[in-house]
């Protein structure tokens, strides 16, 4: 899949399947399977190191991801790698330098959050011959401003808010927009408007794509959001393993 392809998608009726993933044994899975593409999400901080939210993601450790995600693909799938927390808010420049850090590390294009204050860098990042996902809605890395999880978007000034700045999005270059925790009927009216495709996550089915945690997908993050589906409970599988290996051991049956 290439950038070409999410403006294809678009016109088709088929929609992006899309996925996080961090680590090289879980994107060599990936790699056999038809997901579309993969995000390296600043969602790593949480997932992989315990934080309590995406802030503490930093690029050296989103390098060392989408270089190991890479590997494990293997040219498979396209990567989206997220830009984190404040790596694109100094100057446009060093936002730029940031950005290519991450495609020589591996992934096609970078993820964004929001729009306030940094419009022209995100321009100045696409002219730049880099590709970049928006992001609107939910957009973690402003949890501190937030105040805490909950869908954006539910009143007229908020919802209108989000709109424009889809727009606004288009128009500067991103090539696909994730929606995230937005009402069905705002990220439904996104979609009808935009020429690029959009990707929900909690909220409704009428986006172009689908984005999930893997972890979360397959049952191994312990809290997942409550709009998440999990298609597996592999944490239970696991310690049904762990706990079978550590009898046969005991018992001295294990070889």
């Amino acid at each position: 899949m290439t950038i070409n392809d999410f403006y294809r998608f678009k016109k088709k009726v088929d929609k992006i399947a899309m996925v996080t993933c961090y680590d090289y044994s879980i994107a060599s899975v990936i790699a056999d399977t038809n997901i579309d593409c993969v995000l390296v999400g600043d969602s790593v901080s949480m997932v992989v190191y315990g934080y309590e939210s995406t802030i503490h993601a930093t690029m050296e450790m989103m390098k060392l991801h989408v270089t190991a995600v890479k590997n494990g693909l293997k040219n498979s799938k396209m990567i989206i790698a997220d830009m984190p927390f404040m790596s694109f808010r100094k100057n446009k420049y060093e936002s730029a330098e940031n950005a290519s850090v991450l495609i020589k590390a591996g992934a096609d294009a970078v993820k964004i959050e929001g729009i306030d204050g940094h419009e022209e860098t995100i321009k100045y990042i696409i002219e730049s011959g880099i590709p970049v996902m928006g992001h609107l809605g939910l957009t973690p890395q402003y949890i501190k401003s937030l105040g805490r999880y909950s869908i954006q978007g539910k009143d007229e000034k908020t919802a209108e808010k989000i709109f424009s700045d889809a727009i606004k999005l288009e128009k500067i270059g991103c090539f696909s927009i994730v929606l995230e925790c937005v009402p069905e009927k705002l990220a439904t009216e996104i979609t009808k408007k935009l020429k690029i495709p959009t990707i929900g996550i909690g909220s409704g089915k009428k986006t172009d794509g689908q984005v999930l945690v893997i972890n979360d997908m397959i049952g191994l993050f312990p809290s997942s959001p409550s709009f998440v589906k999990k298609y597996l409970n592999l944490s239970e599988e696991i310690k049904k393993a762990m706990n079978d290996y550590s009898r046969e051991v005991k018992d001295n049956e294990n070889n």
